[in-house]
């Protein structure tokens, strides 16, 4: 029996919680990081701020104690938003051992150094002299289907590949498929910037511009997405799977999509602020990651033409209707 403890108790990691405890066959801790937020998840037997509706099974242990959540687990899976994760590792170092097993869930990148989550992670863990290695859980998956045991296909990616065999073994189960991958860069800069492009295509439905539309931005969006992640390291046809295409198909067209909802309320007119508030303490990861993918692709001398328009509509107050026309407008290319 495998010792998996969840830090991060927001939807995404209660839902991989819920169905590991369905799989069965594993001692499951699930951190909280506030004892108010652990002791109503314990007092009313779900997490109804961020995953309302699913009972947490009694197998599963609450806390918000990090020594207890740590001490001892064999799988670490860490799911908070991407601008706590520095923070958070700072936390958890003094608690981690050399023989842990790291799995990071979170998708997105740091603010101003346009980091991947893992090599936030190296970075912090190297100032406390650990050096362990860690995977990548990342692919089309709301939430809500997980928690609900619908059939879903992700990905684990890591440069080791008996870490990535081990947590497939581990995680697996009639509801949940994991493929392993090498690609750590590829699924990182897909299972990110996929947020990015799926504002727009919310953006798209916002103002009615119709399924052409969609398809269009879909499919440019994934070029410019596979352009920079090639650009870092990653491969091509990483982007053509469940990390790259896959999520991106999903978080543009699904109904749960949190990126989609705030571009579907740009293109209706409402201010950022106001979306962002609407959200009730829930995460868009798309429009932090746009202001870093622009560094990014800065640094590398990648081209982005949907990201750089999001990040006009969401940073520097463009309309949506002037972003998409200059889109349209830009000179002819060979596809």
């Amino acid at each position: 029996m495998s010792k998996i403890t969840i830090m991060g108790s927001g939807a995404w990691g209660t839902a991989i919680a819920l169905s590991l405890a369905q799989r069965g066959g594993h001692d499951l801790t699930l951190w909280a990081h506030s004892e108010e937020v652990a002791g109503t998840i314990r007092r009313r037997g779900e997490n109804s701020i961020f995953l309302p509706g699913f009972a947490i099974p009694p197998q599963i242990h609450v806390t918000a104690s990090v020594n207890e959540a740590l001490r001892d687990a064999d799988i670490v899976v860490t799911v908070m938003p991407s601008h706590h994760v520095r923070a958070a590792y700072e936390q958890f170092a003094p608690y981690l051992r050399h023989d842990h097993v790291l799995v990071s869930a979170t998708k997105g990148m740091e603010d101003h150094s346009y980091l991947r989550m893992t090599q936030v992670i190296a970075e912090v863990l190297a100032k406390h002299d650990l050096h362990l290695p860690c995977g990548v859980l990342s692919g089309p998956s709301f939430a809500q289907e997980v928690a609900a045991g619908s059939p879903t296909a992700i990905t684990i990616a890591s440069t080791d590949s008996e870490l990535a065999a081990h947590v497939q073994r581990e995680f697996s189960s009639k509801t949940l498929r994991l493929y392993t991958n090498e690609d750590v860069v590829g699924v990182e800069l897909g299972g990110a910037l996929k947020n990015v492009i799926a504002i727009a295509a919310g953006i798209v439905a916002g103002l009615e511009l119709g399924h052409n539309s969609t398809a269009a931005l879909i499919t440019r969006g994934i070029a410019e997405v596979t352009r920079i992640a090639v650009a870092c390291g990653g491969r091509r046809e990483t982007l053509a799977g469940l990390a790259g295409l896959g999520d991106l198909v999903l978080t543009c067209t699904g109904s749960l999509s949190r990126n989609r909802l705030v571009g579907m309320e740009l293109g209706k007119g409402r201010q950022l602020p106001e979306i962002l508030a609407s959200l009730k303490g829930k995460v868009a990861e798309g429009v932090r990651t746009t202001a870093a993918a622009i560094g990014l692709a800065r640094q590398y001398g990648v081209e982005m033409p949907i990201t750089e328009q999001m990040d006009a509509i969401l940073h520097h107050g463009k309309s949506p209707v002037q972003a998409m026309q200059e889109l349209m407008n830009r000179p002819g290319r060979d596809e």
